[in-house]
């Protein structure tokens, strides 16, 4: 068997293939590269303009002292204790409309969002009771309103309580929150029956938009001009409307549903990330990066596959390929992959695909001309190679269907070869080959 030469050939084949693994490997860590690059701009955008941004408020904060008497050596002694009283609203009710818009910083592209938005908070009389202990001394509340990157904020509303505006202040004044807004109210404003607020603000960020479900009847509304929305977070929206012009989404959640009012028990300080949320964030969709790493993925199998080609037209024909003319063709299909990464960050993903097919099937053509002295027999590779990279290039797209075309595909190569070659003797062909070397 060591002696044969079809064994030598087969070998010398495979181990073409494996040479040829090294400089897909750099191109994969090419296409790592270039990704890292776009991810650089997104962190750049939200450096230079706003972070994502989560929504905690509408709500009635009142700094509290409480004074207990203690024992101690036979003494009374006064100790205070100090803690914020939160107020959470009975319904809350807030209405965004998002505008995404894309930045480029040389040839990659990110996106920044601006949301409008509107809301609208109630909160009843027994809620708002005071505690009117003797030993018990309250602070001036104030209304907050907290986001997570303050540079974000733009254009502000009056807050308006029960048809009263009031000015609203920078910072939430609250320990752990601090950015947001807020607005000093009135004392005689907790005798009111209801309070009812409302106030508009204009919010810019980068990625995620989230809104933590205070109300014990919450409602978050959001349409967008973004076609890729991922809703992420604690709730998936009731109800959501995906086109190519852009989504709109729905959530509802109580305190029956996220027990949110237990986070807002008396302290000085909230823990904000274990807080619920209704979560969006500006998606990219699938990128010339991630569609190229997947395409390569491929490459062994588009090469295997002309390999197969070669060695059958060699075998049923007699025609001799030299295993350096299988390297430099299986080099101009790793050409195919830096093609496509370097013309799809100009032009996108499928006009660069068809490009580097045509080259490719064109330069092969080109040389099979020569190596097998027909012109024929040139071009009827090079409309293969390119029945071949539409195939592959279905499996992309169909990445659900991926396994089933993929499958498909092996199947048909494997039944073509068996059918073609069911009367050759391989013994034979080896016995040949050996004696002709």
């Amino acid at each position: 068997m060591l002696r044969s030469a079809l064994f030598w050939k087969v070998m010398t084949l495979l181990g073409c293939m494996v040479l040829l693994l090294i400089p897909l490997s750099m191109l994969s860590s090419l296409i790592d590269e270039r990704s890292s690059y776009r991810d650089d701009v997104e962190q750049s955008l939200r450096q230079s303009t706003s972070g994502p941004q989560t929504i905690i408020g509408p709500l009635i904060a009142i700094p509290v002292t409480q004074i207990t008497t203690v024992m101690q050596d036979d003494k009374e002694i006064k100790r205070e204790s100090r803690f914020i009283r939160y107020y959470l609203p009975e319904s809350l009710n807030v209405v965004g409309k998002q505008v995404v818009e894309p930045r480029h910083i040389g040839i990659y592209e990110g996106q920044i969002w601006r949301t409008a938005l509107t809301l609208n908070a109630t909160f009843n009389r027994q809620q708002l009771a005071e505690d009117k202990g003797v030993d018990t001394l309250f602070g001036a509340p104030y209304v907050v309103f907290a986001v997570g990157d303050s540079r974000g904020i733009g254009k502000v509303g009056e807050l308006d309580i029960n048809g009263t505006a009031y000015s609203i202040e920078p910072g939430s004044n609250l320990p752990g929150l601090e950015q947001g807004l807020h607005a000093t109210l009135p004392g005689e404003r907790l005798k009111d029956e209801k309070l009812t607020l409302s106030f508009t603000l204009d919010l810019l960020g980068t990625k995620q938009l989230a809104v933590v479900p205070l109300g014990r009847n919450s409602q978050f509304t959001l349409s967008s001009n973004w076609p890729h929305p991922n809703f992420i977070g604690d709730f998936l929206p009731q109800q959501r409307a995906i086109a190519d012009s852009g989504f709109t989404a729905s959530w509802q959640s109580t305190w029956f549903a996220n027990n949110i009012n237990a986070s807002f028990a008396d302290a000085l300080q909230i823990n904000v990330k274990n807080l619920p949320a209704f979560s969006v964030s500006v998606a990219n969709p699938v990128d010339q990066y991630q569609l190229t790493d997947r395409a390569i993925k491929y490459a062994v199998l588009l090469i295997g596959l002309t390999f197969m080609s070669f060695f059958l037209l060699e075998t049923l024909t007699g025609l001799r390929v030299h295993p350096m003319q299988y390297l430099l063709v299986g080099l101009s299909l790793v050409m195919f992959y830096l093609v496509l990464l370097a013309v799809s960050e100009h032009t996108g993903f499928n006009a660069a695909w068809l490009l580097a097919s045509l080259v490719c099937a064109g330069i092969n053509g080109f040389y099979l001309k020569a190596v097998m002295k027909s012109w024929k027999a040139g071009a009827t590779f090079s409309v293969g190679l390119l029945l071949l990279d539409a195939v592959l290039w279905q499996l992309l797209q169909s990445e659900d269907s991926a396994l089933l075309i993929g499958t498909g595909v092996l199947f048909a190569a494997l039944s073509a070869i068996m059918l073609l070659t069911r009367n050759i003797d391989w013994y034979g062909v080896g016995k040949k080959a050996s004696d002709a070397g």
